[in-house]
């Protein structure tokens, strides 16, 4: 291992773990944790249309567990790397917790307000290293002409708001039109919004919809030697991080965990 390789793992581990103690919910809202084996034999044998069809067996609790354990899975991953990213862009460019924090405020048609986040920030002038201040500059710079910003506008830009997704391949219309709010957010208080997806699971067409919104958008490609378009190339080039690297380091950590879960989610069997 190498330095903070041990505190990076934790951080996307810590999340992933959680999913081995996935319980199905069974239309019981968020109250709770989920139903145990038990508790749901007893919901469905009760239920006379359920236990005509059998439907209260362990097979059918391991079924939905395995379900909506997957998409916990994904999501979890997500939340750990975000983590990470997060991190790294701190300690790379000796930014502070506050500095790669970044948030605004919307007001709800019911007059509450709700804060909305993104996953990181750099801003321009908190990086206390010139060459790097003006290595990341630069890569901003790049990034806007390949998205048609126009130059008038990116003199504006005081720095980069980063989205990080382990995958995007959902066509929730939803999710996008939040998405491309919250460009148009950042460009308003200037920041350049780019989204960071670490695997090369995009759909093509939102791929396309977003960089028509001006978001910049880098993928998980490995050995594109571009971080304009690649994720890892911008972490090693630009952030000064090799982010593959830590990743290929430590997959059998990760690729174990992973396993250990997923055997967990597969099984009918309550994990404590």
């Amino acid at each position: 291992m190498e330095r903070n390789d041990a505190a990076y793992l934790d951080l996307v581990l810590e999340p992933i773990r959680v999913c081995a103690k996935y319980k199905p919910k069974f239309g019981r809202g968020n109250k709770g944790d989920g139903l145990t084996l038990q508790q749901f034999q007893t919901l469905y044998q009760a239920d006379p249309f359920y236990s005509w069809f059998g439907l209260g067996r362990p097979m059918m609790y391991a079924a939905h567990k395995a379900a909506g354990g997957m998409t916990s899975v994904y999501r979890q991953i997500g939340i750990g790397c975000q983590n990470l990213f997060r991190t790294i862009l701190r300690d790379s460019f000796g930014l502070s917790d506050e500095d790669v924090t970044w948030s605004y405020e919307i007001l709800l048609p019911t007059g509450r307000k709700r804060l909305l986040y993104l996953d990181g920030r750099v801003p321009l002038d908190r990086i206390p290293d010139k060459s790097k201040r003006d290595r990341f500059h630069e890569w901003m710079r790049e990034s806007a002409n390949e998205v048609g910003i126009n130059p008038k506008v990116f003199a504006t830009l005081d720095g980069t708001v980063f989205e990080v997704r382990q995958g995007y391949k959902s066509k929730d219309s939803k999710r996008q039109n939040a998405d491309i709010a919250n460009a148009a957010t950042a460009y308003t208080m200037g920041y350049l919004p780019c989204a960071a997806i670490l695997s090369t699971q995009i759909d093509a067409q939102i791929l396309k919809r977003y960089k028509d919104e001006k978001w910049v958008v880098i993928t998980g490609i490995v050995g594109a030697k571009n971080p304009l378009i690649s994720t890892y190339d911008f972490m090693r080039d630009v952030v000064g991080y090799d982010l593959a690297g830590f990743f290929t380091r430590n997959a059998d950590v990760l690729r174990e965990e992973v396993e250990f879960v997923l055997r967990a989610l597969l099984t009918a069997g309550d994990q404590e």
